[in-house]
């Protein structure tokens, strides 16, 4: 038992503080590269109106993706007030500053707890809301590479091993054998005559994650989930781009240079880090560089933008867990009355 304790204890060790140290360390090597004197001095240039435009953009692509997620889980018959849902994302990414990737545990936790619903399938139609991310991501990725190819292929050149990691990763054969080992533990799972009891809890687990999942491919108002999507990464998209009117040596640089900004910075956020600090700065301040921004200016606006950014989650988070607790003492209230 003690043995047991002492392994969890090393995991959770490892899988939240890992991420605490990478964004504490990532921050110390990069700003002890920046002026500190002249970052302040360039902080003092902000417009903080386009700032607060910004924030305020961000708030409704937190609404849009309660309202995306509300179709998944409407298809599953676990329907949910929108309140709730939309206090689940603001919780989500305020516990993401703390314990990056449990914020999306905790809010499968929660609806699955208030709407009296199966774990894993709620579970599964969170992970089908993040995979759908990923896409993203990934058309962003590759339609920004068409559109400015060059500040990608100056990406390679500055940083040749990191560029050389990824292609090695892509192409590794340890990480195709993976998929494949994993695909096939699946078909033996679905496949095998087993009284195990083991076999068949793993087994029920995997298909109610998988409802949650693949309900996307027959849930009605499939377009208006699209169009929650494009609304999501558009709001994303706009809080960056409003924000480069915030600074002199930013507003002028156009579209194009936002959207590379966005699409890198957006790749950042897949390394494990405390709300993306200090992936997220470095993928900016680079993104910036390439557009001939200084260190200390490209220092100065991640700063400003992160900070921003991050406050608003906070103050976020708080609203949502106060709502929660409104709601359930609501709602126990509701259910004492009903009984007498």
């Amino acid at each position: 038992m003690e043995k047991k304790k002492s392994m969890a204890l090393l995991r959770n060790l490892f899988k939240y503080g890992l991420p605490i140290v990478l964004s504490a360390w990532l921050c110390y090597y990069l700003y002890t590269k920046v002026d500190i004197e002249a970052m302040k001095e360039e902080i003092s240039k902000c417009n903080y109106i386009w700032i607060g435009i910004a924030l305020v953009i961000s708030i409704f692509s937190h609404i849009f993706r309660a309202m995306r997620w509300s179709i998944q889980l409407n298809a599953l018959n676990i329907r949910t007030p929108l309140n709730p849902l939309v206090w689940s994302i603001f919780g989500t990414y305020a516990i993401n500053l703390i314990f990056p990737r449990l914020g999306e545990l905790w809010r499968s936790i929660y609806i699955a707890k208030r709407q009296d619903s199966q774990f894993t399938t709620v579970f599964g139609s969170m992970v089908c809301d993040r995979l759908a991310d990923t896409v993203t991501v990934l058309l962003l990725t590759v339609s920004t590479f068409f559109i400015a190819n060059s500040a990608f292929i100056a990406f390679g050149e500055k940083y040749p091993e990191t560029y050389q990691g990824i292609l090695n990763t892509i192409s590794s054969p340890w990480v195709w054998g993976v998929v494949v080992a994993g695909a096939l533990l699946l078909v033996w799972l679905f496949t095998s005559r087993t009284t195990n009891k083991w076999v068949l809890k793993v087994r029920k687990a995997v298909a109610d994650l998988w409802e949650g999942f693949a309900v996307i491919g027959r849930m009605p108002h499939k377009g208006r989930w699209l169009l929650y999507t494009v609304a999501i990464w558009g709001c994303y998209f706009m809080q960056l781009y409003l924000a480069f009117f915030a600074f002199p040596f930013t507003e002028h640089l156009g579209i194009v240079a936002a959207l590379v900004t966005f699409v890198l910075s957006s790749v950042s956020m897949g390394i494990p880090s405390n709300g993306g600090l200090g992936p997220w700065h470095i993928a900016v301040i680079f993104s910036l560089g390439i557009y001939g921004v200084g260190m200390n200016q490209a220092a100065a606006f991640a700063m400003i933008v992160w900070g921003a950014q991050t406050c608003l989650l906070v103050l976020l988070g708080l609203y949502a867990f106060i709502g929660i607790a409104l709601d359930k003492r609501s709602v126990t209230s509701k259910q004492q009355q009903s009984i007498n």
